[in-house]
């Protein structure tokens, strides 16, 4: 029996990825995790042979729950979900040890393909992040500012680029008010920007606004 745990806040996308699994691979069973502590607890107490865990879920973020995850379960392959493009993130979840990316919108047989790839303990990356991943190793560490950000520092810009006040940054990240603002200096400082006008302009030229 193959035992897939999904972690997402969201139920109707969980049972939409147990009816496409369940119809394509034989003789599986799956668990569910809401949040990010329960995703943990979940694998604590039980054995699994695959995690799909969405990146922004109430609590802990996906990327903090990633290096858990790689730190405590190793022989547990994560195939990382979200909503946000493949070239913003991609890289990074598989620098963090994820054994694919998926978006959301991926079709259905990409999603069987890539849960079977992760399940032979294989990577499942697609063409277009495998081109980025080559570039990348050529350009041997010459890449844009924000990739010097943390996890939690890139949630942070993502959301104060799409003009959120702090508190309510604080408020959906479940941090207080104080912490966000730490991480926006930080931001600023990485970045070499000084104001959330600059910051939103180093967004839509580096492709990481919302809209594009």
């Amino acid at each position: 029996m193959i035992r897939i745990l999904i972690s997402d806040d969201h139920a109707i996308l969980r049972q939409g990825l147990k009816q496409i699994l369940a119809d394509e691979i034989p003789q599986i069973e799956f668990g569910e995790a809401g949040e990010a502590a329960e995703t943990l607890a979940l694998l604590h107490r039980e054995k699994w042979d695959l995690l799909i865990l969405d990146v922004n879920m109430p609590g802990r973020n996906g990327f903090e729950v990633l290096t858990e995850v790689r730190r405590s379960f190793p022989h547990v392959p994560v195939l990382v979900l979200s909503s946000v493009p493949e070239d913003q993130i991609g890289l990074r979840v598989i620098r963090g040890g994820a054994a694919g990316y998926l978006n959301k919108q991926i079709a259905p047989e990409r999603l069987v393909e890539a849960v079977q790839t992760a399940l032979r303990g294989e990577c499942f990356i697609s063409p277009a992040l495998a081109q980025r991943l080559a570039a990348e190793v050529a350009l041997a560490g010459s890449g844009p500012r924000h990739e010097l950000l943390s996890a939690r520092e890139l949630q942070v810009f993502h959301l104060s680029a799409a003009g959120k006040a702090v508190k309510e940054i604080a408020a959906e990240l479940s941090l207080s008010a104080k912490t966000i603002s730490t991480f926006r200096s930080r931001i600023f400082q990485k970045l070499g920007l000084k104001n959330d006008i600059e910051l939103a302009r180093y967004a839509r030229e580096h492709g990481l606004a919302a809209d594009q």
